[in-house]
Parts: structure tokens; C-alpha cells; sequence
């Protein structure tokens, strides 16, 4: 038996933060995680994988127009198995940085499959058979998996989820996705860049539910503009695979459809990891959608048993993990922590970038508040101009009476950088005049945030939207 003051199950963006954070605290801490390398699906199979390629796709679609600025590219090609070798690299260069970090702050590190035993033990199942590790306190970080759907078996070859999707060694012809939420779009985006026909199939009336509006407009143009075929309010009910790929029907508003394509990505959410866990011999309790349920400090039911990240609950988003490990950390070392994160910001990775902190307008309205919204289209900045990237708009918005900021939403260049501005600006509690009165660096994208706040009070320098 193996004892330890605290035990974190699960090596992703919330288990291995958390874990480096109680190794900062001086508590003796081991790190147990079922997969060969540690950083979760977010480092190796997800997050930075799908990044990777999102930036080799959004330079091949630069060089595609490179002659309008001057530039002559000659016969490029795209090499997708060499691709995947340089993102392969990118991935072990930071799972190797984790697990060198892990050696430097003494973090006892366990590879296996861990099941709770009791209230304070679990046996973790690894290559060399079975042990058990005693703790005073553990942390569930064991995040969440891609949800399946009846009739489409993923084999990661022609049906496959984001793992599969992500693993290519050539690009597909054509690729239909279940899904268009976020991770649907990012891959499907990508790959449509490299040439693929891409065809979309979303239950919803609005791809990226739950987004802004007015962000997802911008992204819908894009699609069509490269001739993706779209389906809103529409469900995939079967597919049949043969020889020239798979045969996928689907259910639009009008009439059934059928469609063959080389590739099926199944992307249609994610459900946490928490069976097979024990956790009722933990004592821990779960709610019906499979969550585990814990308090504003962590805690589970098991008040020496905390969870974070996805199994703790959406949204399912990796630095919504992270913050969640370093504040379980500090409770668990004795200081008076509660996840109190006023906003939490989100970004996806589209053509062009959405981000989002806050509330949108309808969220607003329906919080009781009479708001502001004050816009500027990356069409009006000179550094997007430059950059040759003028799709999308900023928009903030602010409660009408005390002009405190509400939500910010952005969509063009650098949203996801953009973002972090705003999400201070709300943690702050500050107000629409804050942003508009803070000097931003010339020529910026940043300064666009400035601009839209300056026309939350119809004050923008650089647009004609007088407020009457």
C-alpha cells in the first residue's frame, strides 16, 4: 500500500495543475493516470492537436491569396502525414515539459486505471497488476468522452469522433459532421481549407448553440462561402458503409436525405467519465446526467474527495479545469478557497475566431437588465485590414443604469486573445467606460475593444452608429 496526503485521479488540464499546485503547497502528492502520457485528451488528443493543424490551415488559406499582396507561392501542396509528425511533436515536447515539471515537484507518478476501494483507498489497475494507495484527500479529474449515437459505430477510421478526426494521414475528400457545435466546426473548417467538401448536419436552428448570435452569422458565411452544405434542425438516423465510403441518411425539416461520403465525424458532445469509478463506495453522489456533484470549495459529498474539470460539471472547458485544480489545491492545504469566477470566458476556434465571456443580449434581457450594446466591425480596424482578416464584429454589452459591463462578445482575429480583456474588465466589476477610457496600444486588434465600448454610449471614433 502506497500513502499519501492527497491523491489526484486524472493527469489532464485540471488533475495535473492541481496536482503541481498541492506539490507547491508542500503536500505529498501522487498523480494517478490511466494513459501512457500525461496531459488528458486537451494535450494529446484534442486542444493543442486541433490547434495545430487549425494554424498549418489558416496559413495554406493565406498562401492561397498571397499574390494579392505581392506574394507569389508556387505549387504548394499539403502533406498531411507530415503534418501529423510535426504535430505529434508538439504534443510530446509538452507532455514530456508535464512530466519533467511532475520529477521537479516530487509528484509520485502511477499509470492505471484507478477504482475506489473505500472512503480513503483506491486500487489502481496498471501493466504490472494491482495497487493500493491510501489518502487523506483525492481529487476526481478523470474529464469526459465523446457521446455515441445509435447507428454509428465509431471505428475511428470512417466513422470516427475528434480522436480519430485529429489522426488523419491524408485529407478527406469529403467529411460529413453530426454536430455543429464547436469541435464539429473547428475540425470540419480545417479540413474544408485542405479541400475537402464538407456537409454539416446540426439538430438545432443555429450552428454553435448557445453562441452569440450575431458571431455565429459571421461563421455561417464563411461556410458557405466555401461551399459547405449545411443542415439546421436536421437529424442523422443511419449510414451504411461500402467500397466508395459511407452512405449516411438524415432527417432535414423538409425530407430525408441521403448523402456518401469518405468520412463521418460523430460530434455531438460529451459525457463525463464517472462510472466505473467506485464512487459509491466513496460515498460521493452523482447527479443524473453522470456529474459529480460538489460544493463552491469542491467537495463531493465526501467532503475528503473533491472533483474538478469536466466530471465536476460544465462548462467543459479546460481552463475552467485548471482553475478549478489550483483552487481544490488551496482548500485542500488549509486556506479559505471557493471557485467564486464571476465570468467565465470561452473560445472557439472557427473561421473566423468566437469568443465569449459573460452574458449575451437575450441572457441579459432575460436577467431583467435594460443594456446597452455597442459594436465595431474588424472591417474598420487597420491592423485587421493589414492582417487581411476583416470578418467579424466585437460587441459589448452593459446594463443601461449603472453601465457595468455584462458580456463581451468577439468575433474576427484574435477573438480568443481579444477575450481576455473583457474577462478581467467583468471579474473587475467595471463598467463599458472603463474599457472605453483605457489607452490601447496603435495599431492594434485590441484597440477594437476600446472602440465598442465607446459605442456602448454611441462615442466611437471610427464608425458612423450615432445612439439617438
Amino acid at each position: 500500500m502506497m500513502e499519501t496526503q492527497a491523491c489526484v485521479i486524472g493527469a489532464g488540464p485540471g488533475g495535473y495543475v492541481c496536482a503541481i499546485r498541492l506539490a507547491q503547497y508542500g503536500i505529498k502528492t501522487i498523480l494517478v493516470e490511466k494513459e501512457p502520457r500525461l496531459g488528458g485528451v486537451c494535450l494529446n488528443w484534442g486542444c493543442i492537436p486541433s490547434k495545430a493543424y487549425i494554424q498549418a490551415a489558416k496559413l495554406w488559406d493565406q498562401m492561397g491569396s498571397a499574390s494579392e499582396i505581392g506574394i507569389k507561392v508556387t505549387d504548394p501542396e499539403v502533406d498531411l502525414a507530415a503534418m501529423k509528425k510535426w504535430k505529434d511533436g508538439i504534443v510530446q515536447r509538452l507532455t514530456g515539459g508535464i512530466a519533467d515539471l511532475m520529477k521537479r515537484h516530487k509528484v509520485d507518478i502511477v499509470h492505471g486505471t484507478a477504482t475506489f476501494t473505500g472512503k480513503d483507498t483506491i486500487s489502481v489497475a496498471g501493466k504490472d497488476g494491482k495497487q493500493t494507495i491510501k489518502a487523506n484527500n483525492f481529487v476526481v479529474a478523470t474529464g469526459s468522452s465523446s457521446i455515441d449515437i445509435p447507428g454509428f459505430d465509431v471505428d475511428e477510421k470512417t466513422i470516427v469522433s475528434s480522436t480519430g478526426a485529429l489522426d488523419f494521414e491524408s485529407v478527406p475528400e469529403s467529411l460529413l459532421v453530426i454536430g455543429g457545435g464547436v469541435i464539429g466546426l473547428e475540425i470540419g473548417q480545417y479540413l474544408m481549407k485542405f479541400g475537402t467538401k464538407l456537409t454539416v448536419v446540426e439538430m438545432m436552428d443555429q450552428l454553435l448553440p448557445g453562441t452569440d448570435k450575431d458571431c455565429v452569422k459571421v461563421v455561417a458565411r464563411k461556410l458557405k462561402k466555401g461551399k459547405a452544405a449545411v443542415h439546421l434542425k436536421s437529424k442523422a438516423v443511419g449510414c451504411k458503409k461500402s467500397k466508395g465510403g459511407v452512405a449516411v441518411t438524415f432527417e432535414t425539416p423538409k425530407k430525408k436525405e441521403t448523402v456518401t461520403v469518405e468520412k463521418v465525424l460523430v460530434s455531438v458532445g460529451r459525457r463525463p467519465n464517472s462510472k466505473g469509478l467506485g464512487l459509491e463506495k466513496a460515498g460521493v453522489k452523482i447527479d443524473q446526467r453522470g456529474f459529480i456533484e460538489v460544493n463552491e470549495r469542491l467537495q463531493s459529498s465526501n467532503p475528503n474527495i473533491y472533483a474538478i474539470g469536466d466530471v465536476a460539471g460544465p462548462p467543459l472547458l479546460a481552463h475552467k479545469g485548471s482553475k478549478e485544480g489550483l483552487v481544490a489545491a488551496a482548500v485542500i492545504s488549509g486556506k479559505p478557497e471557493v471557485m467564486d469566477v464571476r465570468a467565465m470566458p470561452a473560445a472557439i476556434f472557427t473561421s473566423p475566431e468566437i469568443a465569449s465571456v459573460g452574458m449575451t443580449e437575450e441572457e441579459a434581457k432575460k436577467a431583467g437588465h435594460e443594456i446597452n450594446v455597442g459594436t465595431f466591425p474588424m472591417a474598420a480596424s487597420g491592423r485587421a485590414l493589414a492582417g487581411r482578416e476583416t470578418d467579424g464584429t466585437i460587441k459589448i454589452i452593459a446594463d443601461k443604469k449603472t453601465d457595468l459591463l455584462l458580456g463581451a462578445h468577439f468575433c474576427g482575429p484574435a477573438a480568443s486573445e481579444l477575450v481576455a480583456e473583457a474577462s478581467l474588465a467583468i471579474e473587475a466589476g467595471l463598467c463599458a467606460e472603463d474599457l472605453a477610457l483605457t489607452v490601447h496600444t496603435h495599431p492594434t486588434l485590441a484597440e477594437t475593444v476600446m472602440e465598442a465600448a465607446e459605442d456602448v454610449h454611441g462615442m466611437a471614433v471610427h464608425i458612423y452608429n450615432p445612439k439617438g
